[in-house]
C-alpha cells in the first residue's frame, strides 16, 4: 500500500469522510499523534518523536508499536520525521491527519509541507474531519462534499488564469493576487473544480 496516514497532535473528529479516507492506508504516528489512533480505528506501524508529549498512559497503550525516538533538541518536527519516514517506506499518498489546531507554526508549516510534497508529485491534502486543505498547482477536483459545503481557495503566490467551477460564485481565468480575500468562503454546489494556469493555491474545505 502506498497511501499513508500521518497522526499529527493537532484537532481530529473522526466523521465518516474522515474514516472513508483512511480506508488502506497504512499509518505512521509523530508523538501525541498517537491518541487519535484509536477512535479513527487505525494501528499505527511505527511511533517516531521526542515523546515530550505523548504520555506515559498512550506509551503504555501502544508499547507494542515500533518506535523510532529523537532527542529534543533536533532540526526537524516530529510531523516532519513521519512524513520524511513514509517517504522512504514508498508513499506516493499522504493524509495529515490533525494538522489543523495547536500550534499555528506547526499548522503552516503542515500548510507548506503539503505544498512541498505536491511539487515532488506526491499526493497530499490534510484533515482534522470537519476541515481539509489541499493544494492546486495546476488542476483539483474534489468529490463527496454536500452542496453548500464552504471552500476557500488562498493564493499562496499571484494566481493566473484562475478558474472555480461548481460553486455558487464562479470565476473564469482570473487573476488574484496573493493575499487578496476575493475567493474567500465560497459554496459548493457539485463536486468543485479549482484550475489554475500559473501559480499555487491552497483549498480549503469546511466539509459537514
Amino acid at each position: 500500500m502506498r497511501k499513508f496516514a500521518i497522526l499529527l497532535g493537532g484537532d481530529v473528529k473522526p466523521t465518516a469522510r474522515l474514516r472513508e479516507q483512511l480506508l488502506g492506508c497504512r499509518a505512521i504516528a509523530a508523538d501525541s499523534g498517537m491518541r487519535h489512533a484509536h477512535k479513527l480505528g487505525v494501528l499505527p506501524e511505527l511511533w517516531v518523536g521526542d515523546f515530550d508529549s505523548a504520555g506515559v498512559a498512550l506509551e503504555q497503550q501502544y508499547a507494542a508499536v515500533p518506535r523510532h525516538v529523537f532527542p529534543r533538541a533536533k532540526d526537524a518536527t516530529d510531523g516532519e520525521i513521519a512524513m520524511a519516514k513514509a517517504l522512504e517506506l514508498g508513499a506516493e499518498e499522504l493524509i495529515l491527519v490533525g494538522g489543523f489546531g495547536g500550534q499555528f507554526d506547526h499548522a503552516m508549516a503542515h500548510v507548506l509541507a503539503l505544498l512541498f510534497l505536491r511539487n515532488k508529485g506526491i499526493l497530499a491534502f490534510m484533515s482534522s474531519g470537519s476541515e481539509e486543505a489541499h493544494v492546486c498547482i495546476h488542476e483539483l477536483q474534489l468529490y463527496g462534499l454536500a452542496p453548500g459545503t464552504r471552500l476557500s481557495v488562498l493564493p499562496l503566490s499571484d494566481l493566473h488564469g484562475l478558474s472555480i467551477d461548481n460553486v455558487r460564485w464562479p470565476l473564469v481565468l482570473a487573476t488574484v493576487k496573493r493575499g487578496s480575500t476575493q475567493t474567500i468562503s465560497n459554496e459548493t454546489v457539485g463536486d468543485p473544480v479549482i484550475a489554475v494556469q500559473s501559480g499555487e493555491a491552497l483549498v480549503v474545505v469546511y466539509p459537514s
